[in-house]
Parts: structure tokens; C-alpha cells; sequence
């Protein structure tokens, strides 16, 4: 996936709101191992918390999505990337992601390919007119609150497409967990290939954000999933708390380098 600085269109759009400093992190290697993990965590995270805690569906969407209202807070109101802040909401906006879905599927019998081409379409329209206001889709250029905006709701359009095509591919079309794992993980590898062949930055970007969905949630289940149902039967409690302590780990260190940046930059 895209590790480097891509095309950034006119930037005479960006207004005082928030100061010229992007509000999101670098695009690299770590910024995608903890994507994914925060995939995977969304979906077993979900799971857990309504059926394995016996919370119920109906209070974990409601506690999640307050807890998310609070998160998407937080980040608009600071001023520059703060790490943890980040990867906090990235995390309550898989589960939430996952929420929306499985109520459309479970709750009002939504068929899989309904969903997933109208979460496409909606995707398609915020692009589209993110772009027709920015003119630039970059996400090296998150800094203002309207752009800010725009990629966050970009973000909880790809995670509830990707909850949608991964269940249509790996439930609905039979696929299955393990296969389902290594489907999309080939077609990252192939977007990867494409960036590094040339592809556009951006683009490439977006395509790796919404397959990695899928991927990480074809992955949760093949972790959690008993043997009889396809999985190798770690339960949601272990995964979610497995990947959980990695992502942990891997922001604090994101958050002690950006501390550390901050500090050297105040002594100069």
C-alpha cells in the first residue's frame, strides 16, 4: 500500500479552522499493521461484547456509537495528530462499521448484495463530492475541520462496505474464513504491486482501506470461529485481546516518537 507522499491538488481551499497541520498519520508500514489489527478487533470486539459479555446487540450499538460520538469529538477538537486519539476512534469506527452492517443483515434482513453496493455508491458520493469541494482526495492534507469531516465519514463508509463484502464473499458466496483471508489478501498484495509499478497514490490508498475491511474480518472470524464452523476456535475474548495489546503497544510507541518530534522541534 501507499507508504509515500502522493498527489495533492489545490490547497487554496483550506480555510482557518484548523491550523496547516495534517490531522491524520503517516501513511506506512505500522499505519497498516495496526489498520488491520483495528479491523480484526472491530469484528471480534463486536461480537464479544454483544453475545460472549451478554451486553445485547441493542446496548453495544448504543454504547459503542456514544463512545464513538465522544472519540470523533476529541479528534476534531485537537489541534495536531495525536496518536492515540487517532487509532482510538479507528478502532470504535470498526466496531461501529461492523454494527451498522450486521444490523442491516441480522436485524431488518438486508441481503448482503444490497448492502454492499449501497454502502459503494455511498463510498462513491462522499468521494465525489469531497472532491468537487477539495478538489484533492489526499490524506497527507487533512487540515481542516471540513476536510477532517470528509475522511471520517469516508472511513465509516469503507469499514461497513468492507464488513459487507467480506461477509458476502466468505457467508453468501461460501467462500469460507481461511479462503476469504487469502483472497483478499491477495488482491492487498496486488494493489500493493500497483502502487509500486507506478499506480496513483491515492487511489491506491483508498482501494487498500476498503480491502483490508475484509480482510481483517475474514481473518477475526477464521481465529475465532470453532473448528466445526471453519475457524481454529481462539474465541473472540483471546483474539480481540491478543491484537488489542499489539495495537496498544504499537501506538504508544507512535505516540512516544510524536512526543519526542515535538520535544526536539521546541529546543531548536
Amino acid at each position: 500500500m501507499p507508504t509515500t507522499t502522493s498527489i495533492t491538488s489545490s490547497s487554496s481551499s483550506v480555510s482557518s479552522t484548523l491550523p496547516s497541520l495534517n490531522k491524520v498519520p503517516e501513511v506506512t508500514l505500522a499505519f497498516w499493521i495496526i489498520k488491520i489489527l483495528s479491523t480484526t478487533v472491530g469484528e471480534t470486539g463486536a461480537d464479544y461484547l454483544a453475545v460472549d459479555a451478554g451486553l445485547g446487540h441493542g446496548v453495544t450499538r448504543a454504547a459503542m456509537a456514544a463512545l464513538l460520538a465522544i472519540a470523533l469529538l476529541m479528534q476534531c477538537r485537537t489541534r495536531r495528530h495525536v496518536p492515540w486519539i487517532y487509532w482510538l476512534t479507528v478502532v470504535l469506527v470498526s466496531i461501529v462499521g461492523t454494527q451498522i452492517t450486521d444490523f442491516l443483515t441480522d436485524s431488518l434482513g438486508v441481503r448482503l448484495t444490497i448492502s454492499t453496493s449501497v454502502f459503494a455508491v455511498m463510498l462513491a458520493a462522499i468521494f465525489t463530492v469531497w472532491f468537487r469541494v477539495e478538489r484533492s482526495l489526499s490524506m497527507h492534507d487533512i487540515v481542516t475541520r471540513r476536510r477532517e469531516l470528509f475522511y471520517w465519514s469516508a472511513i465509516l463508509c469503507t469499514f461497513a462496505l468492507g464488513t459487507a463484502a467480506g461477509d458476502l464473499t466468505t457467508e453468501a458466496v461460501g467462500l469460507g474464513f481461511a479462503w476469504g483471508t487469502v483472497s483478499f489478501g491477495i488482491l492487498i498484495a496486488i494493489t500493493y504491486a500497483a502502487w509500486r509499478f507506478g499506480g496513483n497514490a491515492v487511489l491506491t490508498f483508498w482501494i487498500g482501506y476498503i480491502l483490508t475491511r475484509p480482510f481483517g474480518a475474514a481473518l477475526g472470524d477464521l481465529l475465532t470461529q470453532a473448528g466445526t464452523d471453519g475457524g481454529l476456535g481462539m474465541g473472540a475474548l483471546w483474539t480481540s485481546a491478543l491484537f488489542l495489546s499489539v495495537i496498544v503497544m504499537l501506538v504508544a510507541l507512535a505516540q512516544f516518537g510524536a512526543g519526542s518530534n515535538r520535544n526536539v522541534r521546541a529546543a531548536e
